[in-house]
């Protein structure tokens, strides 16, 4: 009878517990080292998790002009905006002829992508700080270098040092970055390469689950929950990079996701048939941007940086 008495009590107790610890671990969201090693109860092997492989790196990947004007209605009394993310991810890749991706259109993106984040609720805003973090250390890293080599003084827009230089594309950055010898391959550097490759594996979460979002149901009707599609999106692209304790977090964070039909409101459709389109012009933007950045990191030796 005492043990029937207290277990809601036990109960609470374990959920304040489990709370607790995804809010101690919740700052370590981003992959914030290579791919762990095994043999430490805080890092065990994660043999069942895999990592996809990248689609096939072909030149001249670009967006159709109309895919972005495609979507054209505003969804009132939101941030996210799918007509501005697109917008920013077609600027990105406006360098047809250097396949690279411009730094200032691509972290706008990020602030779109942030806004679809934070409306998933607070255990995702939490992450969503952790990534917005890394844009604002991007941009800060741009503004610095500007006034360094310009002597820029006083109050400048964050943008200042993205529209010239080496902080304007992911591949000046990533060869002025090298030749200051501000990137380390050993060892944590607070780098704008470094940065970027987190940013880079979090995207490919992003594109995974929308990927999921926009399939049809399963041979018995069924569609996979919100839920069920981050965590799988989670484990490709960033649990091999987490340490356990984190990857537990990070399962107990996508049980509190909405439901489908929330998503689907924020890009502002009303069922799946008009959401399938819509999503897969999102996942098509969201691979070409995600495509050339691979393939700049991976010809520098910098999908691992620690």
């Amino acid at each position: 009878m005492v043990i029937l008495r207290r277990t809601p009590l036990l109960r609470y107790l374990l959920l304040a517990a489990m709370l607790a610890l995804f809010l101690f671990v919740s700052s370590l969201w981003l992959p914030q080292g290579g791919v762990r090693d095994c043999g430490s109860a805080w890092q065990p092997c994660l043999r069942s998790y895999q990592l996809t492989p990248e689609p096939p790196l072909v030149p001249g990947d670009v967006l159709q002009e109309d895919e972005p004007t495609l979507i054209t209605k505003e969804c009132p009394g939101q941030k996210f905006q799918v007509r501005e993310l697109l917008l920013h991810l077609k600027s990105s890749l406006s360098n047809e002829e250097d396949d690279d991706v411009l730094l200032e259109p691509y972290l706008q993106s990020w602030d779109q992508l942030l806004n679809f984040m934070e409306s998933l609720g607070t255990m995702v805003s939490l992450f969503s700080m952790k990534v917005n973090e890394k844009v604002v250390q991007i941009r800060a890293l741009s503004l610095q270098h500007s006034a360094d080599v310009h002597g820029a003084q006083g109050q400048t827009p964050p943008s200042f040092g993205l529209k010239t230089g080496a902080y304007r594309s992911v591949r000046t950055m990533v060869e002025a970055e090298l030749k200051a010898g501000v990137v380390d391959f050993s060892r944590h550097t607070d780098s704008g390469c470094r940065t970027l490759l987190r940013l880079h594996r979090s995207l490919l979460w992003l594109k995974l689950m929308l990927e999921g979002l926009s399939e049809g149901p399963d041979a018995h009707g069924q569609y996979k929950t919100p839920g069920e599609l981050s965590r799988d999106a989670y484990h490709v692209a960033l649990a091999p990079y987490h340490p356990w304790v984190l990857r537990q977090a990070a399962e107990f964070a996508f049980l509190a996701l909405p439901d489908r039909q929330y998503f689907l409101q924020l890009v502002c459709v009303q069922n799946q048939s008009e959401a399938t389109p819509v999503l897969r012009v999102i996942i098509h933007a969201l691979m070409l941007v995600h495509t050339r950045t691979q393939r700049i990191l991976d010809q520098h030796n910098m999908l691992e940086l620690p």
